[in-house]
């Protein structure tokens, strides 16, 4: 890899880190923006391609703070040969949106030996998108108003569901709320406790993003919360954007307030990325292989509906 190109992937990681932790310097946590810029009765996305699939991971992050501070209605975006391949055109003067693509390729390199061996090496490529409300000349179903928003009580239903289906273990008793890596299990407080059923599913889908840790689901390595502030801090993170996700893909708001014994990781998050420029990526792609871990394990007729 050539030294520019290593340069231009460090840039990317910075520029998009250095957005966030300006929000986090505010006090802001940008991943819950759509929430607090909209009627958190309606019904939050993530973003969709031209194709009607989600975006995942980081991406999902960049066009929500896109979509918020733009002003944009609509959930989809494209790329400019997807606009004219599909009859539109990008108005002039518009400017596109910026997500990336991360992958690996396989290099050939001499080892001390002498003997060839394969080396992966990561890459990662930012491109523009630009959202519908951007382009002229698509076909109207692009155009089309969202769906309505699901019943509140469908929606609750839907996400009892949801949780009933991963086989968690989940208890209730006490005031805290936590995933306890030695029994295996989520604790809950009584549901009462809750101001209402999208209160309690919220704080549950937090939890369920850490239940996805143990090394026979995806493998998240929590040896170390208990002892280390900043790994703490890093799978809060974690829980935290798996949540987001999580209760965007099951229409409800997730926790918009943290809790008191949350509140303490908004300067921890803010030294942590600081710090690591990779963090916040990092943490994206493992808040995405937890929801997809809890979205496997769904039937596949509550998928389908899902859809």
């Amino acid at each position: 890899m050539s030294r520019k190109t290593d340069s231009n992937r460090v840039d990317i990681y910075a520029r998009i880190t250095d957005r966030i932790v300006e929000d986090l310097e505010q006090g802001v946590r940008p991943w819950m923006k759509p929430w607090s810029a909209a009627n958190t009765d309606g019904r939050i996305t993530r973003p969709v391609r031209h194709n009607g699939l989600p975006y995942s991971g980081m991406n999902v992050l960049l066009l929500w703070s896109e979509q918020i501070s733009r002003g944009f209605a609509s959930s989809m975006w494209m790329t400019f040969k997807q606009s004219l391949e599909l009859g539109g055109a990008v108005r002039k003067g518009e400017t596109g949106s910026t997500v990336v693509f991360a992958s690996r390729f396989t290099k050939s390199e001499a080892d001390g030996n002498g003997n060839e061996v394969d080396r992966e090496i990561p890459f990662l490529k930012a491109y523009s998108v630009f959202n519908v409300e951007q382009i002229e000349g698509l076909p109207d179903s692009y155009y089309a108003p969202s769906a309505k928003a699901v019943d509140p009580i469908a929606r609750i239903e839907s996400a009892d569901r949801f949780f009933h289906n991963t086989g968690a273990v989940i208890r209730h008793g006490g005031n805290q709320a936590y995933y306890s890596p030695i029994m295996d299990c989520i604790q809950m407080p009584p549901f009462e406790a809750f101001r209402d059923a999208a209160g309690y599913a919220a704080v549950l889908s937090h939890e369920a993003t850490h239940w996805t840790a143990a090394e026979h689901r995806v493998g998240r390595d929590l040896s170390r919360y208990a002892k280390d502030r900043t790994e703490r801090a890093r799978e809060e993170l974690v829980a935290e954007l798996g949540s987001c996700f999580l209760c965007a893909d099951l229409g409800i708001a997730p926790e918009l307030q943290p809790r008191p014994d949350h509140a303490s990781y908004l300067q921890s998050w803010f030294s942590v990325l600081a710090n690591d420029k990779r963090a916040i990526f990092q943490a994206a792609a493992h808040a995405q292989r937890a929801v997809s871990f809890l979205h496997s394990l769904q039937p596949e007729t509550d998928v389908q509906a899902a859809a």
